[in-house]
Protein backbone atom coordinates (compact mmCIF):
# COMPACT_ATOMS: atom_id res chain seq x y z
CA UNK A 1 0.00 0.00 0.00
CA UNK A 2 0.97 3.65 -0.49
CA UNK A 3 2.38 5.85 2.27
CA UNK A 4 0.20 8.75 3.40
CA UNK A 5 1.05 12.14 5.92
CA UNK A 6 -1.30 12.75 8.54
CA UNK A 7 -2.43 16.40 9.66
CA UNK A 8 0.51 15.52 12.15
CA UNK A 9 3.09 16.87 9.52
CA UNK A 10 5.30 19.88 10.77
CA UNK A 11 6.27 20.46 7.37
CA UNK A 12 9.77 19.93 8.21
CA UNK A 13 10.62 18.78 4.51
CA UNK A 14 12.69 16.05 5.88
CA UNK A 15 10.62 13.49 3.50
CA UNK A 16 10.87 15.27 0.09
CA UNK A 17 14.39 14.43 -0.51
CA UNK A 18 14.41 10.64 0.85
CA UNK A 19 11.75 9.95 -1.65
CA UNK A 20 12.90 7.60 -4.28
CA UNK A 21 10.19 8.29 -6.66
CA UNK A 22 10.01 12.25 -6.09
CA UNK A 23 6.64 11.62 -4.79
CA UNK A 24 6.08 13.55 -1.85
CA UNK A 25 5.77 17.28 -2.60
CA UNK A 26 5.16 20.96 -0.54
CA UNK A 27 1.70 22.17 0.25
CA UNK A 28 -0.16 23.47 -2.29
CA UNK A 29 2.17 22.00 -4.66
CA UNK A 30 0.33 20.10 -7.59
CA UNK A 31 2.59 16.95 -8.71
CA UNK A 32 3.48 15.79 -12.16
CA UNK A 33 4.44 12.16 -12.73
CA UNK A 34 7.43 13.30 -14.67
CA UNK A 35 9.06 14.44 -11.98
CA UNK A 36 11.87 12.76 -10.71
CA UNK A 37 10.51 9.45 -13.34
CA UNK A 38 11.78 8.62 -16.45
CA UNK A 39 7.91 9.14 -17.56
CA UNK A 40 7.29 12.29 -19.46
CA UNK A 41 3.99 13.12 -18.65
CA UNK A 42 4.47 16.79 -17.24
CA UNK A 43 0.72 17.18 -16.48
CA UNK A 44 0.13 19.02 -13.18
CA UNK A 45 -2.41 16.96 -11.11
CA UNK A 46 -3.92 17.40 -7.67
CA UNK A 47 -5.08 14.48 -6.83
CA UNK A 48 -3.67 11.18 -5.30
CA UNK A 49 -2.99 12.70 -2.07
CA UNK A 50 -3.16 16.44 -2.59
CA UNK A 51 -2.86 19.45 0.32
CA UNK A 52 -3.00 22.64 0.94
CA UNK A 53 -2.14 22.36 4.58
CA UNK A 54 1.11 20.00 4.22
CA UNK A 55 3.44 18.06 2.54
CA UNK A 56 1.55 15.07 0.35
CA UNK A 57 2.39 11.94 -1.11
CA UNK A 58 1.02 11.29 -4.68
CA UNK A 59 -0.51 8.23 -4.40
CA UNK A 60 0.38 7.11 -8.42
CA UNK A 61 4.26 7.27 -7.32
CA UNK A 62 4.40 6.30 -3.97
CA UNK A 63 5.81 2.45 -4.19
CA UNK A 64 7.11 2.84 -0.52
CA UNK A 65 10.45 2.26 -1.77
CA UNK A 66 10.34 -1.25 -2.81
CA UNK A 67 12.95 -2.11 -4.96
CA UNK A 68 15.05 0.87 -3.41
CA UNK A 69 15.32 0.46 0.62
CA UNK A 70 13.98 -2.03 2.97
CA UNK A 71 11.30 0.58 4.21
CA UNK A 72 9.74 3.31 3.35
CA UNK A 73 12.38 6.52 3.53
CA UNK A 74 9.52 9.13 4.36
CA UNK A 75 8.73 7.19 7.39
CA UNK A 76 12.29 6.60 8.57
CA UNK A 77 13.31 9.94 8.33
CA UNK A 78 10.29 11.97 9.79
CA UNK A 79 10.47 13.36 13.13
CA UNK A 80 6.89 13.03 13.75
CA UNK A 81 5.90 9.80 12.66
CA UNK A 82 3.30 11.47 10.67
CA UNK A 83 4.43 9.08 7.47
CA UNK A 84 1.87 6.17 7.84
CA UNK A 85 0.35 3.00 5.77
CA UNK A 86 -2.68 4.20 3.75
CA UNK A 87 -5.35 1.87 4.16
CA UNK A 88 -7.38 3.15 1.20
CA UNK A 89 -4.39 2.47 -1.12
CA UNK A 90 -3.44 -1.26 -0.70
CA UNK A 91 -0.91 -2.39 -2.67
CA UNK A 92 1.11 -5.95 -2.99
CA UNK A 93 5.12 -5.85 -2.95
CA UNK A 94 4.53 -7.64 -6.80
CA UNK A 95 1.93 -4.40 -7.29
CA UNK A 96 4.83 -1.80 -6.08
CA UNK A 97 7.60 -3.69 -7.94
CA UNK A 98 5.98 -3.28 -11.30
CA UNK A 99 4.98 0.39 -10.55
CA UNK A 100 8.84 1.00 -9.47
CA UNK A 101 9.85 -0.55 -12.88
CA UNK A 102 6.89 1.53 -14.60
CA UNK A 103 8.14 4.37 -13.22
CA UNK A 104 11.93 4.02 -13.76
CA UNK A 105 12.62 2.31 -17.36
Amino acid sequence: MAIRITDDCINCEACEPACPNNAIYAPDEAWKMSDGTTIKDDKEREDGGFSDEFFYIATDKCTECIGFHEEPQCAAVCPVDCCVPDEDNVETDDELLVKKDKLHL
